[in-house]
């Protein structure tokens, strides 16, 4: 079967003949795939900066962002039949017998480092025709999301960010507390960046109830500002508003969710946290990046006012069981708006454009249906 691929010995990006994976136990099911996201990570692994294949082989299939309907079940699976529509999540647990996180089905939160990833590390990912794999790392899809569940996994980021959210503040009496009001209400959030992540985050603040707003480097008037407002958010660009006027204008801000991946502009934002505030990152950069910060100032704020910073990586079983939760509401609240987030999908035959060419739009998917 076809697949797309990267061979990271000859830095080749293609199209190759991949094995069609059986069922090889009970707890398996098999999936074919019908839609599959492009992210940052994908066009970076093209860039061969990292991605490693799995062992014995010299390619590694791409893809962790994927849509697919079950063509045949274990004879141990319980919780799937086929016909049904479903999204696998990414991350799997490492087999150290001491990692608790791994052991409790909590990869994400491995302690060694040692877990392996879909499409990204030591796994072939979902960038294929079909694929195999235990039905505990596959959350169910309602029909009525076929063309939106594609999004699922990059939702989740949102979902395990929020949940880690209201855990820390826990420690004060932060989310609203009236019977039957969203967790958010009364509260302040601005998401960095309006990609898929950010305005999938800024959906998902505006459900929790909070006074949305998302602070972008893109100028507006543009499609994405458009989509943020559609939501009942406010969009600012950077190249306007300075974060010191952004907070000048917001007032005191509970929560900055950042989904731009650029560590200069997350750490000028993060500098106008409001008192008892929680700064969520997503974004991985490049390592070799160095920055000026006023570090002084920075750590008397972090400890004199409370604040909190969190990274959400991943995510489990939960996160995308309230992904496929919140894709529904978002659907019933904004039925036109989310779906113009899937700029476009393009037949497997486009992969070079849409993972070497230049990045546009917002969330692309290559459809194998």
């Amino acid at each position: 079967m076809k697949a797309v691929a990267v061979v990271p010995g000859k830095k080749e990006l293609r199209l190759v003949d991949h094995p069609l994976p059986q069922i090889s136990s009970e707890k398996q099911i098999k999936v074919k795939t019908l839609d599959v996201g492009i992210c940052g990570t994908d066009r970076e692994i093209c860039t061969f900066v990292y991605g490693e294949p799995p062992s014995g082989d010299d390619h590694l299939v791409l893809g962790h962002e994927s849509l697919g309907r079950i063509v045949e079940v274990g004879s141990g699976v319980t919780r799937f039949k086929v016909g049904d529509l479903v999204v696998p999540s990414v991350r799997r647990p490492c087999s150290a017998h001491d990692c608790k996180p791994c052991l409790n089905d909590k990869q994400d939160y491995c302690t060694n480092g040692q877990f392996t990833e879909r499409g990204i590390n030591q796994v072939h990912g979902f960038m294929t025709e079909y694929y195999v794999d235990d039905e505990k790392f596959f959350t169910y899809v309602p029909e009525e999301l076929r063309d939106l569940a594609v999004m699922a996994e990059p939702l989740t980021i949102a979902e395990k960010g929020l949940s880690q959210v209201y855990a820390v503040q826990k420690r004060l009496p932060w989310a609203c507390a009236e019977p039957g009001s969203p967790s958010g209400k009364g509260l302040r959030a601005v998401v960095l960046g309006a990609g898929p992540i950010g305005i999938l985050g800024a959906m998902k603040c505006v459900v929790e109830g909070f006074d949305t707003y998302v602070y972008s480097r893109s100028k507006a008037p543009n499609h994405k500002a458009e989509l943020v407002e559609q939501i009942g958010a406010k969009y600012y660009s950077k190249y306007d508003t300075t974060p010191q006027e952004l907070a000048a204008e917001v007032g005191n801000i509970d929560l900055i969710y950042e989904a731009v991946g650029g560590s200069e502009f997350a750490f000028e934002v993060l500098q106008v946290l409001g008192t008892n505030g929680i700064f969520v990152f997503t974004g991985i950069p490049a390592p070799e990046r160095r920055l000026e910060i006023d570090s002084d100032i920075l750590m008397r704020r972090i400890v004199l006012e409370n604040l909190a910073i969190v990274g959400t990586v991943n995510a489990d079983r939960k996160a995308f069981e309230d992904a496929i939760t919140d894709l529904a509401e978002f659907n019933k609240r904004w039925p036109d708006t989310i779906k113009k987030v899937i700029t476009g999908r393009y037949d497997v035959s486009d992969h070079q454009e849409l993972l070497v060419g230049k990045s546009k739009g917002i969330k692309n998917v290559i459809s194998f249906s």
